[in-house]
C-alpha cells in the first residue's frame, strides 16, 4: 500500500507534527508512576531498578548514552561535531546517533544498528573522509535551513490535507543523514545535520531561543564553544515500554514541514515493506488515524486525538536495543484505521506494542486508511531511539 498522495501524507505528517511538538506534556503522559503508589512505604525505600543490574530487565535505561537527557523538558544535549564540504569548504554542524560499528558504538555511547549496512543503496548513504584533525569532509549533501516552516491547515473538522506547507529545512537531492566513512573502517553513521554553512558565532545560542533560519527546528539550544546542542525529543511506545526518540529527517516535504524535520531526498532510496527480513534496513513505526480521543482519556492515541487536543499521537515503534535484535533508526511508516465494527464493539483502545497491533489487523479490526490493505505507506522517518522508561 503506497500512500504518497497529498491527503494520505497529510494524515501521517500531522500525526508526526503533533508528536514532535507536544514536548514536555507528552513526555509526562508516558512517564511511569512511582512504585510507592498503593504501598505502605515511601519511594525512597525501594531499591534500584532491575535495569541498573541488567539492561534487558525492566526499568529506566538511557539507550543513546552520548548525551544528557532532561526528562522534565523532554530534551537531550548531544555532542556537536564540526565538519566541512568537499570542494567548497562549507561548514557542516552535525550530531551522531547510530552506527554499524558495534565497538565504537559502545565506546561513544551511540546506538548500534547493524541493519544500517543494508541502507547503502543509491542516494541513501553518502560518503565522507576523516581528516588528520578528526573532522569529516562530506562528498555530497547540503541542507538549507533558511526557509521558514509554515503550514495552513484545512477547514475543520477535517484539518488535512493542509492548503499550504513549507518545511523549515530542505536537503539537496543527495542529502541523507547516513554517512559512510570511507577511509576509517567504512562504517555507516547516522549523522543528522543541525546547521550548515554558518560560523560558530552565527549559531551561538548557548542560552536557548535559537534562530531556526540557521539551525534545525528540533534545536532548543546550540553552543559551539561548548561543543553541545540540545534537541527536542518525542514520546512513544515500543513493546509496551514508553520511550523517547529523536526525529530529525523524513523523505516527504509535507511530513518534514509538520514534523519540524529536514526533508532528506536521499532517504527516498531506502527500501520499505520488508521489515525484519534478510537485508532490510528498516523497522516499522505504527500510527493511527482514529484512535480514542479526549485529553483526560487514558486510552487516547492517534491522529484524531492529536488534532483535537494538541498533544502527541503516541506512536508505536518496533524493535529497539535491549528489547529486540533488529533495531534501526529508519522507521517505515505503517498507518492504521480502526474499523467501525471495532469501534461499535468497544475494541478501540490505546495499543502500545507491535504484535497486538498486528493481531487486530489480522482479525480485521484495523485496516489501512479507508479500508485499504494494511502495510507500509512508503514513507521513512529517521528517529534514533534515546531513552526507555521501563
Amino acid at each position: 500500500m503506497k500512500l504518497k498522495g497529498i491527503a494520505a501524507s497529510a494524515m501521517i505528517a500531522t500525526a508526526l507534527y503533533y508528536c514532535a511538538m507536544a514536548g514536555t506534556a507528552q513526555a509526562l503522559e508516558v512517564t511511569p508512576s512511582p512504585p510507592s503508589i498503593g504501598a505502605d512505604v515511601p519511594v525512597t525505600y525501594f531499591g534500584p531498578p532491575p535495569s541498573s543490574v541488567k539492561p534487558e530487565l525492566v526499568g529506566p535505561l538511557q539507550l543513546l548514552r552520548s548525551g544528557e537527557i532532561d526528562q522534565t523538558e523532554g530534551t537531550i544535549t548531544l555532542p556537536l561535531y564540526q565538519g566541512q564540504m568537499q570542494g567548497t569548504g562549507e561548514t557542516v554542524w552535525y550530531v551522531l546517533t547510530d552506527t554499524t560499528d558495534e565497538v565504537n558504538a559502545a565506546a561513544l555511547g551511540l546506538n548500534h544498528s547493524s541493519k544500517l549496512a543494508y541502507a547503502d543503496t543509491c542516494r541513501a548513504v553518502r560518503e565522507a573522509r576523516q581528516e588528520f584533525d578528526g573532522s569529516l569532509t562530506f562528498a555530497t549533501g547540503t541542507v538549507d535551513f533558511s526557509p521558514e516552516r509554515s503550514v495552513t491547515p484545512g477547514t475543520g473538522p477535517n484539518y488535512f490535507p493542509p492548503t499550504q506547507y513549507q518545511p523549515g529545512s530542505v536537503g539537496d537531492t543527495n542529502y541523507t543523514p547516513l554517512v559512510r566513512i570511507v577511509n576509517s573502517g567504512n562504517h555507516i553513521y547516522n549523522a543528522p545535520v543541525v546547521a550548515f554553512g554558518v560560523s560558530a558565532d552565527q549559531i551561538d545560542f548557548c542560552g536557548g531561543n535559537p534562530d531556526h533560519s540557521l539551525v534545525h527546528d528540533k534545536v532548543t539550544a546550540i553552543c559551539p564553544s561548548a561543543g553541545t546542542v540540545t534537541m527536542q525529543l518525542t514520546s512513544g511506545f515500543s513493546f509496551t515500554k514508553p520511550v523517547l526518540y529523536l526525529s530529525t529527517e523524513t523523505d516527504a516535504m509535507l511530513s518534514a514541514t509538520l514534523e519540524g524535520a529536514t526533508y532528506a531526498p536521499g532517504l527516498e532510496d531506502i527500501p520499505v515493506g520488508r521489515d525484519d527480513t534478510a537485508f532490510s534496513p528498516v523497522e516499522r513505526i505504527f500510527l493511527f488515524t482514529n484512535g480514542p480521543t479526549g485529553t483526560d482519556n487514558p486510552q487516547r492515541q492517534g491522529l484524531n486525538s492529536a488534532l483535537s487536543d494538541g498533544r502527541g499521537p503516541l506512536n508505536v515503534l518496533g524493535g529497539i536495543p535491549t528489547v529486540a535484535t533488529d533495531y534501526s533508526p529508519l522507521w517505515d511508516v505503517n498507518l492504521g484505521e480502526w474499523t467501525q465494527a471495532a469501534i461499535d464493539n468497544g475494541y478501540r483502545s490505546r495499543l502500545t506494542e507491535e504484535f497486538a497491533i498486528l493481531g487486530f489487523v489480522q482479525k480485521g479490526w484495523i485496516t489501512g486508511p479507508g479500508g485499504e490493505p494494511y502495510g507500509s505507506t512508503g514513507l521513512i522517518v529517521n528517529c534514533p531511539i534515546v531513552f526507555r522508561f521501563l
